[in-house]
Parts: structure tokens; sequence; C-alpha cells
């Protein structure tokens, strides 16, 4: 007599498990970068002129490699993303659905990596000197160089930049700028 199949097998456990370790890699690059010791809230700037929304414009004190520490963080937990699923996907175990979801979830890492490196080249030609900016689906943060602190019309314009590239809520937007 045949066994009856269990609703849930050992690979979707094993794929749940995965995708929950990228979910918590993901999420814990997010509070080291944005989070950091460094980097503290000051009020939100607006102006009668200019309509932000909920965007959030936030200081931070000065920190000389700040940007080359916060790429490699990103890339180190991109990586790491990255190679999760590329296990899942060539893993001889792993269902053809396994595999789907795997090969959508690497390529909204693949757009993100990719929406972020355009925005941040797109801040930089604005005149800025350096900026970091970290997708995450439905938030966006944006760490931008600005010795003399940015200004309202700055704001907006960085703010301008990302919607033209992502579409993300006004509430979920935030903007930090570091000396």
């Amino acid at each position: 007599m045949r066994k009856p199949s269990l609703i849930i097998g050992k690979k979707q456990i094993a794929l749940a498990g995965l995708t929950l370790l990228l979910g918590t890699a993901v999420y814990v690059n997010y509070a080291v970068s944005s989070g950091g010791e460094k980097i503290k809230a000051t009020e939100k700037v607006e102006t009668k002129s200019v309509n932000y929304g909920e965007t959030q414009l936030v200081s931070a004190e000065p920190t000389e490699d700040y940007f080359a520490k916060a790429r490699i963080e990103r890339m180190t937990s991109r990586d790491k993303a990255v190679e999760t699923l590329q296990t899942i996907m060539t893993g001889g175990d792993a269902t053809e659905e396994e595999k789907s979801v795997a090969a959508k979830q690497a390529a909204a890492v693949s757009g993100s990596i990719e929406s972020e490196s355009k925005i941040e080249n797109l801040i930089k030609a604005a005149g800025f000197e350096d900026c970091v900016v970290y997708l995450d689906g439905e938030t966006a943060n944006i760490v931008v160089k600005a010795p003399q602190g940015l200004i309202a019309g700055e704001a907006a314009q960085i703010k301008d930049i990302l919607l033209s590239e992502v579409d993300v809520a006004n509430e979920n937007i935030r903007i930090f700028d570091v000396e």
C-alpha cells in the first residue's frame, strides 16, 4: 500500500528556511548599514513651495570612509543572498517550483542592484560628491555626502531622481546626509 504524501515536504521546509535566512541577511545588512551609531535623526525638512510628502531627511556626523564600508557591506550581503539562491536553483533535489521561486528572487535582487547603481550615478551626476542607495522592495534609504548639510531643494532633487527609477511610497523614503 502506498504512503500518503505530506503536504509540506523536506524540500519545502528547506526552501522556507533558506528564504528566511535570506530575509534575515538582508534585514541585518539594512539594520547595520542604516542604524549605525554615527547616524542621528533630525527634524523633517519642509518648505511651503515644495511638498516632500512623508520623506524624512536626517543628518549624520562625519565619517571618512562611510561610503566605501557601506558598499562593501551591501555587496557582501547581496553576494550571500545570491549564493543561497544559486544553491537552491542548482540543488539536485529542488523541485521546478522551488527553482522558479529562487530564480524570481534572484531576478529581484539583480534588479535592486541595478536600480541602486543607476540611482547612485544619477545623484552623483546631479552634483553630489558621493552617495549610497539601499532599496528593499518597499523602502528606499539614501545616504548622501553633503559637507554643508542638505537643503530642502537638494532633498527634493534626490527624491525626484529616486522616484524616476523606482516606485516607493513617500513615507518609505529616507534621505540621510553625512559630512
